[in-house]
């Protein structure tokens, strides 16, 4: 892992990116804030639809997990030498506290641990400040999960995006 970090032009490059392919993350509104090799911050901004009791107003807990797996997903695809296809293999969430209403949800996630087969993330869901979180987790991701070439990337800032990536980190695209 280096601690090189991507300009503001590679940033926006790969901001929408790293999730666009992935459906559920963008119908709840999953966005990359920033990102630098091996970790990664997202967040998702409060919305009625989300909202799992509306007595309370506080955004369901399934929306924090989904947070939480993508943002260590991507922390791990930014610790990757290359392309490569990853499963989450176990996402362990303590749950500190209920989100507040209202707040947008904030993660920060930094992927540790690379081994020949399993990445070690661990990341922590909060509103403005990381020492107050809402929920931390662990995780392990198996990496080449389907043993498969990933598909082709559709769009010209995709393939741009994983260039870059490559660039960085020594790999290829």
């Amino acid at each position: 892992m280096s601690d090189v970090d991507f300009s503001p032009e590679d940033l926006m490059t790969m901001k929408d990116v790293l999730i666009e392919h992935v459906p559920h993350a963008k119908a709840i509104g999953l966005k990359v804030e920033d990102v630098k090799l091996s970790e990664a911050w997202l967040s998702v901004a409060y919305s009625e639809q989300l909202i799992g009791n509306p007595e309370t107003g506080v955004i369901h807990g399934g929306v924090i997990t989904s947070l939480l797996d993508n943002a260590c997903g991507i922390a791990v695809q930014l610790t990757l030498p290359g392309r490569m296809s990853i499963a989450t293999l176990d996402l362990r969430i303590d749950y500190m506290k209920p989100a507040t209403p209202k707040l947008d949800l904030m993660a920060h996630t930094h992927c540790y641990k690379v081994t020949k087969n399993i990445a070690f993330v661990r990341g922590t869901a909060y509103h403005t400040d990381e020492k107050d979180p809402i929920a931390t987790c662990v995780g392990t991701f198996m990496l080449a999960a389907n043993r498969a070439q990933p598909l082709p990337t559709t769009s010209k800032a995709a393939t741009e995006a994983m260039k870059i990536l490559a660039q960085k980190k020594g790999g290829d695209a």
